[in-house]
């Protein structure tokens, strides 16, 4: 299904196969990487929702960076969070390499440390540690996010975890249970889970 999903869909940039194939090759845990498929859903979204300013929390190689940034306008920019300064080699050789790495400024840190001083943003995507996606929530919630601004949260179903037992020592399914939680009882914000992947989390702030 994986495979007709790619095929059946628009094609992935060169760079961003380069891309792929190097976090393979020099990143440990490169599943973490969006892939064709999602970073094309990212893409079109951005098409279609036209944000001036952008954030993600948690770039790992840059791979859905780019593919947002791709679907920007030429006057829009995306501020980018990495907490593992290890990564920035691959992240700043591919954005200097792409023709859209100009619109993404990449800042390396905790993101609840650094979001708060940027302002507000009409598009989120959050993709950093599942632990702190409650506190990730409330920091944007509290001034970082308008009426319009949509926020998308990967990975809310864990695996499936969210409908299993969780173990005591689970704090992953755990933060992603009581952010889930948070979203819809939110009267603030309307939300939907889509099963792309690992579950994305759609929420249009009211």
């Amino acid at each position: 299904m994986e495979r007709y999903l790619r095929e059946n869909s628009s094609p992935e940039e060169p760079l961003l196969a380069e891309l792929d194939r190097a976090t393979h090759q020099r990143v440990i845990q490169p599943r973490m990487l969006s892939g064709q498929v999602q970073g094309r859903f990212l893409e079109i979204l951005v098409r279609m929702f036209n944000p001036r300013r952008v954030l993600e929390i948690g770039t790992f190689t840059g791979y859905s960076a780019l593919s947002m940034a791709a679907g920007l306008a030429d006057d829009a920019e995306l501020h980018t969070i990495e907490i593992e300064d290890e990564l920035e080699p691959i992240i700043t050789e591919f954005l200097e390499r792409s023709p859209y790495g100009s619109k993404v400024h990449l800042h390396i840190g905790s993101a609840l440390d650094i979001v708060p001083s940027l302002g507000e943003f009409d598009l989120v995507f959050m993709d950093g540690d599942k632990r702190e996606y409650p506190e990730y929530y409330r920091m944007l919630m509290s001034g970082c996010v308008h009426s319009g601004s949509v926020i998308l949260a990967d990975n809310v179903l864990w695996s499936g975890k969210v409908v299993e037992e969780i173990k005591s020592n689970d704090r992953h399914t755990q933060a992603i249970l009581e952010f889930n939680r948070m979203v819809v009882e939110d009267a603030r914000v309307e939300n939907v889970i889509l099963p792309l992947r690992d579950g994305i989390n759609i929420i249009r702030v009211l």
